[in-house]
């Protein structure tokens, strides 16, 4: 179990999307579609839609927070993103997605060890504490 720093408290459960390399959701990440489209990011064509987003942090600016708006509203986003530290742009997403749609996703923060602990294709249920329980599972990107 990791205990992670809820910095948008929700809880969620999902197949996990490990990257070590920032996102920029602007041009990155379709949200039509919840398919990471940045050509030059190793996640490249992977779809990111309902599951659990490890990510740095994120890599841009506030259209961070639109596109993944955007996204929630489409049905098309993470299910939760997990990241190093607090990020703003991914927080505000939650939050407004929560007031506008009622729909926010957990936004948790995991210290470097425990983030690097993170597997793509682990079953991830998260608490609204920022818990998480890592499940191996053989699925992959």
């Amino acid at each position: 179990m990791i205990h992670g720093r809820a910095v948008v408290a929700a809880s969620a459960e999902g197949e996990a999307l490990v990257t070590g390399e920032s996102l920029s959701f602007w041009g990155g990440y379709d949200f039509r579609t919840g398919e990471i489209i940045d050509r030059h990011h190793p996640l490249a064509g992977v779809r990111a839609a309902g599951r659990i987003l490890a990510v740095p942090f994120s890599k841009g600016s506030s259209t961070t927070t639109a596109v993944l708006l955007e996204a929630v509203r489409a049905g098309t986003a993470p299910a939760a993103i997990v990241t190093t530290g607090p990020d703003a742009f991914f927080a505000l997403a939650s939050i407004v997605a929560d007031v506008m749609y009622g729909k926010p996703f957990p936004v948790i923060a995991l210290d470097a060890a425990d983030f690097a602990s993170l597997r793509t294709g682990e079953h991830l249920p998260i608490s609204s504490d920022g818990r998480i329980i890592q499940r191996p599972s053989s699925a992959s990107p």
